[in-house]
């Protein structure tokens, strides 16, 4: 009795060993790749001039469109002290915070969900990083006869181009707005690992919504900056659904070929 219970102690001392080493492993995945994000971000060429004409371009496009509406929205949540409160918190801590809180609820309770989410969100923001560094684009706040104001700044004291956070910001980078692509990627994900649940599909359609709202009342993107976004999102589900479906079976049968290998060398 004494040995077998010492052997299934060893095992579940063993199966927790691998969990926390797994865990970390994950942990130190995402955190790499995010930081890699960030930095990459803020270190793209800087090209101010670009990203104003871009800028301009843009709102060239959405008048073309009639869906130059920017400065209108703005002012009319300037209106309501709250409304301004409310965009500036949606903004800011319903984007990275509200991501880092549902991946770690999805990484234990949702594992396959977390996985695809991930993988999502990630691949976005490569495709992001590409977009920046081709087509720099400056935010409405910073063009100047927008006439559009940073809120954040002006009632939160929030910057992003704050002294202690320079050097992971860029803010040229308005195109895509990843707010709206991941707040998209962020409702696929949750849905995807509740289904069925009312409220959590309430809440999915209403979080991209407010999100891409706020880039707008906020100062910090276009309305174009928005759809490029999805369009960054479109392009994560597509590696992740691709990654779920055969690439990590790929990679799986890659690792086996190599052990295989390995000991048949050793072995020889």
């Amino acid at each position: 009795m004494a040995a077998g219970t010492g052997l299934t102690n060893g095992r579940l001392a063993s199966l927790t060993e691998r969990r926390v080493y797994r865990d970390a492993a994950e942990l130190l995945l995402v955190a790499l790749g995010f930081l890699l994000y960030f930095i990459v971000r803020a270190n793209v060429i800087d090209r101010p001039e670009a990203a104003l004409g871009n800028a301009r371009e843009i709102v060239a496009a959405e008048r073309a469109l009639g869906v130059y509406v920017e400065r209108a929205v703005q002012e009319a949540v300037l209106e309501e002290h709250l409304a301004v409160r409310f965009f500036n918190f949606v903004y800011f801590w319903l984007d990275f915070p509200l991501i880092a809180c549902l991946g770690v609820g999805m990484y234990f309770r949702r594992r396959r969900d977390y996985t695809f989410t991930r993988d999502a969100i990630l691949f976005s923001g490569a495709v992001a990083l590409v977009s920046y560094n081709l087509f720099p684009v400056a935010p409405p706040r910073l063009v100047p006869e927008a006439g559009i104001m940073d809120t954040l700044q002006a009632f939160n004291n929030l910057s992003y181009q704050a002294q202690s956070t320079e050097f992971f910001v860029n803010p040229y980078a308005a195109m895509p707005s990843l707010h709206v692509g991941w707040a998209v990627l962020i409702a696929i994900g949750v849905t995807r690992a509740f289904p069925g649940n009312r409220a959590v599909l309430a809440l999915a359609v209403l979080h991209p919504a407010a999100q891409w709202a706020s880039t707008i009342a906020t100062g910090n993107h276009f309305i174009l900056d928005g759809a490029g976004g999805v369009a960054a999102a479109a392009c994560g589900l597509g590696f992740a659904a691709f990654m779920e479906r055969r690439g990590y079976r790929a990679l799986g049968l890659a690792g086996e070929r190599g052990k295989r290998q390995g000991a048949e060398g050793g072995t020889g």
